[in-house]
């Protein structure tokens, strides 16, 4: 089934829209941001700080606001704040996942049992 558009937004993404959440700001300042909210982990380039504006400008949860020759300053709208909020949900989930297996396994070493996965029988092997 293929997702919806933006379903679930990828690591820049969700930045780009972190950043917006602190105020307008154009996007040179937003890379900067991000860079540094991430030290440096997380560095945008022009060619895909500017995809994802458009593609943030297009779907509505971004709008520009200001223009000044080329540069542009950017707002996050209700819309934006919604996805950014819904992603922030779902990346809980995913931690709270990964942090029961960890549990699981802890358990499992603890007390010497062996993993059980439930793995489907394979028909005709």
């Amino acid at each position: 089934m293929p997702k919806k558009a933006l379903e679930s937004l990828t690591e820049s993404m969700f930045y780009v829209l972190m950043a917006l959440r602190r105020g307008p700001m154009c996007g040179i300042d937003a890379a900067a941001f991000i860079e540094q909210k991430t030290q440096g982990l997380l560095r945008l380039g022009p060619a895909t700080l500017y995809t994802v504006l458009a593609k943030f400008e297009k779907e509505g949860y971004i709008r520009e606001i200001a223009s000044d020759g080329r540069k542009r300053t950017y707002s996050i709208t209700k819309k934006g704040e919604e996805a950014y909020q819904s992603e922030v949900e779902r990346l809980r989930r995913c931690v709270a996942d990964a942090e029961s297996e960890g549990r699981r396994r802890d358990e499992q070493q603890d007390t010497g049992a062996a993993p059980h996965l439930a793995v489907p029988a394979l028909s005709g092997v």
